[in-house]
């Protein structure tokens, strides 16, 4: 956290939406404001959102918690073992209706982390978990129509067509790598692995057109995951790409390579604000265009005093366009 948190302002970001799967993950309020209270005085320039991990211990008393806290803006949704830290994930969101409930009148927003776990016998496995996990989404917005709800970091066409279908309070987030990556990036590549993982070519084309479209609900949403380089390249990937001190960078760089560039404030800034309902701050971004290299590792000191390296996304390549 020490060595990660001062790298967001340096990536071009203001606002962060944290997500809660720690070790331990945040369950409760108060552990929700004293982490905010850490990333502040770490990051004072930064806004941070805080959100709760969706566990059995979350009750509509603590989301009013929540709400009155005045940090806390969502509660985050981790199917069981899909991804980092998603032991203690959810596997049945009926038995979470009386929290929904409570969050639909308070307030807060639901974060879903979109798939469904791999089940070789039903033919399930991380290429589809996506799009199987997509009718649980539609029946938790018919269900709770006033709840609103993101899918967040989607990677496939079927998701990009599900939330467009859907009302106005479905919103969807897509990061800076999966605009980028396709199956053949990651596969035999641990530093583009992550989930869930990039799909095909025509699914990354559908996250394109969304953002060429300029629909405005859809937005960034980082998903950047700060893994030391050894739980990377090891015989069990740790599952995510760091893009934090370049998101910016990687953002304009991406758009431009699709014709897209001038989507960047929209996408990156207005769209998510105007979703979640926050003020309104769409200072102009501007670019120069320059050679922008990254490095090949990035050096640092993680919490226990050891020196450690991250490999960040786009390692030893130039980008065209800079966030200035």
């Amino acid at each position: 956290m020490n060595a990660v948190t001062p790298l967001v302002e340096q990536g071009g970001v203001r606002s962060a939406y944290v997500m809660p799967n720690l070790k331990p993950p945040i369950t409760t309020t108060q552990q929700a404001v004293e982490y905010h209270a850490q990333l502040k005085s770490i990051a004072p320039n930064i806004e941070f959102f805080m959100t709760l991990y969706l566990s059995p211990s979350l009750t509509p008393e603590e989301i009013k918690k929540a709400k009155q806290s005045g940090v806390v803006y969502g509660v985050k949704s981790y199917p069981r073992g899909v991804t980092t830290n998603s032991e203690g994930g959810i596997e049945s969101y009926t038995a979470y209706y009386h929290v929904f409930r409570a969050m639909e009148e308070e307030g807060l927003v639901l974060n879903l982390h979109g798939e469904i776990p791999s089940d070789p016998d039903n033919d399930i496995c991380v290429l589809n978990a996506e799009e199987r996990f997509l009718g649980h989404l539609k029946q938790l917005h018919n269900d709770f129509p006033k709840l609103k709800i993101v899918l967040e970091h989607a990677t496939t066409k079927a998701a990009v067509d599900m939330v467009k279908s859907l009302g106005d309070t479905v919103g969807c987030s897509i990061t800076v790598h999966h605009l980028d990556l396709v199956v053949d990036d990651w596969a035999g590549q641990p530093h583009n692995f992550c989930k869930p993982v990039a799909k095909f070519p025509h699914d990354r084309q559908a996250l394109r057109d969304v953002i060429l479209e300029g629909h405005p609900r859809f937005f960034l949403g980082s998903d950047s995951a700060p893994h030391p380089r050894q739980t990377k390249e090891s015989s069990a990937a740790a599952a995510g790409v760091f893009t934090t001190p370049y998101l910016l960078q990687y953002l304009a760089s991406i758009l431009e390579s699709f014709g897209a560039l001038h989507r960047l404030s929209q996408f990156a800034m207005q769209n998510g604000r105007r979703f979640y309902g926050l003020p309104e701050k769409f200072a102009p971004l501007p670019m120069i265009k320059t050679e922008l290299l990254i490095p090949t590792e990035i050096p640092y000191v993680d919490d226990e005093g050891k020196t450690q390296t991250i490999v960040p996304f786009k390692a030893g390549k130039s980008l065209k366009v800079s966030y200035c």
